[in-house]
């Protein structure tokens, strides 16, 4: 079992000397409630729920960084669902719903708070066996982040993350694929009043904020898969009990009929947000372990060279059609290991490559550290 708190080292490495840190998350060994870390970076608050709606959290809980090039060490207790904001030059607003509900920062409504302030964040779970944690870009890209876990045996484990200049990267890139597919993927640039690229949204939160783009990106593959998928079998391994289920697409009805389980063809924004249409979830655990493989497929734009083996072995030929989630294959190939979730189920793999999604994790571990603004 871990100990009841873990010590968190916090870096920074970003060239601002204002720099603060919002450690949020749901307190296991008090029955999940909600807990903050106040600004002395080791005192648990667990705020009450208010009367009204949009109410401001009652205690301090920025946490500021040290200068650059300096570590400040905090504690937490065990969270789940933990996440680590980051924020230049000024706290982040969070406020309280009744419940308690935790209103976060969000980078798709303009009239949040927090819309014009450089943030980002990472995400983990301390429980009684693990520390896991890993970056997430499926939101949004912002200001690199770089993970260092050292386990019980001693060994290091890392996420290196975007290098310093890999927001500006992507941005040229995305830039650059609007010009070759004529696609809005410039449109998930987010600039402050300076023109300074403040952030990139993930395809799934950029059509939040622009409602048609994208609109009928995905649906010529779309087609090219089920037409495909008519003639031959589709093979998928849940890797569970359910084992490697076999389908195929019935031309009557266009449902891919996957060992009894129905889907409907999907669409772009289904692919994108992982989570409507046919990938939704819900109390049918076979059709629960197929959706995270197919999802994840159609993002990568596998499905019509992989031999009807679902999940693909090699990364190699990942985002490589044409039509594809331009957006994760930049964020992969910026990364400094190639490594981060790019799109909700990016953690799917055959088992046989490294890992691509970006995480560390251990049973006992002995120093953990979280980076903010790009290794050395």
């Amino acid at each position: 079992m871990t100990p009841s708190t873990l010590d968190i080292h916090l870096t920074n490495h970003t060239t601002s000397s204002h720099v603060y840190a919002t450690i949020s998350g749901l307190a296991i060994d008090r029955s999940n409630s909600w807990c903050l870390i106040q600004s002395d970076g080791k005192t648990p608050y667990y705020p009450p729920s208010p009367p009204t709606i949009l109410q401001p959290v009652p205690e301090n809980c920025a946490i500021p960084l040290p200068p650059p090039t300096q570590s400040i060490k905090i504690t937490i207790p065990r969270l789940a669902g933990g996440r680590i904001y980051f924020s230049l030059d000024k706290p982040l607003v969070f406020l309280l719903n009744p419940g308690p509900a935790l209103v976060e920062p969000s980078v798709t409504n303009p009239t949040d708070p927090n819309y014009h302030t450089d943030w980002t964040f990472m995400e983990f779970t301390y429980n009684q066996d693990q520390l896991y944690a890993n970056i997430s870009y499926v939101d949004f890209i912002s200001i690199p982040i770089s993970l260092s876990l050292t386990t019980s045996s001693s060994a290091v484990k890392r996420v290196l993350g975007l290098p310093r200049d890999g927001l500006e990267k992507i941005a040229n890139g995305l830039e650059s694929q609007s010009r070759t597919d004529g696609e809005k993927w410039g449109d998930l640039i987010v600039r402050n009043e300076a023109g300074r690229v403040m952030r990139i949204l993930s395809p799934n939160q950029g059509m939040i904020l622009h409602p048609s783009l994208f609109e009928g990106y995905f649906e010529p593959y779309i087609n090219a898969v089920w037409e495909h998928y008519s003639t031959r079998d589709i093979n998928i391994d849940t890797q569970c009990h359910h084992g490697v289920l076999t389908g195929r697409v019935n031309p009557q009805t266009q449902l891919l009929c996957i060992d009894g389980v129905e889907f409907s063809k999907p669409c772009t924004r289904d692919i994108f947000n992982a989570s409507s249409g046919p990938f939704q979830t819900g109390s049918d655990a076979k059709r629960n372990a197929i959706i995270p493989r197919l999802n994840a497929e159609f993002n990568r734009s596998v499905l019509l060279k992989c031999d009807g083996k679902v999940p693909v072995r090699g990364t190699g030929g990942y985002y490589t059609h044409g039509v594809t989630n331009h957006y994760a294959r930049l964020v992969h190939g910026v990364n400094i290991d190639g490594r981060g979730y790019a799109h909700p189920y990016d953690d799917v793999s055959a088992g046989e490559e490294h890992d691509h999604s970006g995480f560390v994790s251990d049973g006992g571990p002995k120093r953990f550290e979280v980076v903010i603004g790009g290794v050395e």
